[in-house]
């Protein structure tokens, strides 16, 4: 799957991309799968089984293409943060002195 990005800078990961709709889209199905998953494998049905099976599928793919995009975005926040508790450090010893 060459064609989902899996390299991310802080900023790009901000923007709606196609990767962002896939998982728009499995989302849902595998919420559904999951659910109707459990209820039919309660009911001892087959095709509980086979939908619990894609459930995980989905959910597999959902954060396999999620997570370069968050831990981007999360880098970002973490270096904004630091740099935010730097300047209100400054600001505190200015005002103690």
């Amino acid at each position: 799957m060459t064609w989902i990005k899996r390299e991310w800078t802080g900023e790009e990961a901000q923007e709606w991309t196609k990767e962002d709709v896939i998982a728009w889209i499995l989302s849902p199905l595998a919420y559904l799968g999951f659910t109707a998953g459990v209820a039919l494998t309660l009911l001892a049905k087959w095709p509980g089984y086979i939908l619990l099976a894609l459930a995980i599928v989905f959910t597999f793919l959902i954060f396999w293409i999620q997570r370069p995009k968050l831990d981007a975005a999360s880098e970002e926040y973490e270096t904004k943060q630091k740099e935010y508790l730097k300047e209100t450090e400054k600001m505190q010893r200015w005002e103690e002195i």
